[in-house]
C-alpha cells in the first residue's frame, strides 16, 4: 500500500495519473495547503520542503522498511522503477524520458506557476511580471509543440512519465493566457491523454478531494503566497 499526501494542484495529479494508470493501491492522505497542513511536522518528516505531493510506500521493492518520498518528479521516477512501467529499459529511451521529465520540473512547471501567480494571485497587477511569464510559457509551449509534431507522446510512441509529468500542468493552458489553437500538435497530445481512463478517474478524485478548486480567501492566499508561516 503506498499513502499519498496529495491536493490537487499540478503537482499533485502527476502523482495521482501514474498510480491510477498502474492500477497500484493507494491511500489519499489529504494536505490542504491553503489551511497549512504541509507545514505540519508530521508532514515535514515526510516532505522536508513543505511540498505536496509525498508519497510513503509501505511495501518497497526490496521488502524492507516504509520508503517515504517528496517532489513530484522523484516520485514519478520511483513509481516507475517500482512497477518497471512507463519508462524504458534500454538506455537510449530512458534518456528520452528523463531528459522531459526534467524539462517540466525545471522549465514548464516554475514558469508557468509564475504564470499563473502573476496572472491570478498576485495582489499587484505587475504587467511586466505577467507578460514575462506569459512569454516565456508561450516558448515551451512551442518547444513541446515541435516536439510533438512526429510522435505519439513526448519520448516516443508509448505513453510515459514524462507525458504524465507535462499533462497537468497544460490543463490550465486557459489560465496561462495559452490558446491550444496555436499548438495543434500539444491540442492533439493533450485531447488523447485526457479521455485516457486513468486520466479520468485521477481528475475524479481531484473533485472529491477539494470539491471547491479556485476558492480561495485571504487566509489561505497569506499561508500560500506570504512568507512561509502560518501565522501569516
Amino acid at each position: 500500500m503506498i499513502d499519498l499526501y496529495y491536493w490537487p494542484t499540478p503537482n499533485g495529479h502527476k502523482a495521482t495519473l501514474f498510480l491510477e494508470e498502474a492500477a497500484l493501491p493507494y491511500r489519499i492522505v489529504p494536505v490542504n495547503i491553503g489551511a497549512g497542513a504541509q507545514f505540519e511536522p508530521a508532514f515535514l518528516q515526510i516532505s522536508p520542503n513543505n511540498r505536496m505531493p509525498a508519497i510513503v510506500d509501505h511495501a518497497p521493492a526490496d521488502g524492507g522498511a516504509a520508503v517515504s518520498v517528496f517532489e513530484s518528479g522523484a516520485i514519478l521516477l520511483y513509481l516507475a522503477e517500482k512497477t518497471g512501467r512507463f519508462i524504458p529499459a534500454d538506455l537510449r529511451g530512458r534518456a528520452e524520458v528523463l531528459q522531459w521529465l526534467f524539462w517540466q520540473m525545471g522549465g514548464l512547471g516554475p514558469m508557468a506557476g509564475q504564470n499563473h501567480h502573476f496572472n491570478g494571485y498576485a495582489p499587484e497587477k505587475i504587467p511586466y511580471a505577467i507578460d514575462r511569464y506569459v512569454r516565456e510559457t508561450a516558448r515551451l509551449y512551442g518547444v513541446l509543440d515541435r516536439r510533438l509534431a512526429d510522435r505519439a507522446f513526448v519520448a516516443g510512441a508509448d505513453y510515459s512519465i514524462a507525458d504524465m509529468a507535462i499533462y497537468p500542468w497544460i490543463v490550465s493552458h486557459e489560465k496561462q493566457d495559452q490558446d491550444l489553437a496555436d499548438f495543434p500538435n500539444v491540442k492533439r497530445w493533450f485531447d488523447a491523454i485526457a479521455v485516457r481512463p486513468a486520466t479520468v478517474a485521477a481528475y475524479a478524485l481531484a473533485e472529491q478531494v477539494n470539491p471547491q478548486p479556485g476558492e480561495m480567501d485571504d487566509k489561505a492566499k497569506a499561508i500560500l503566497f506570504g512568507n512561509g508561516s502560518t501565522k501569516a
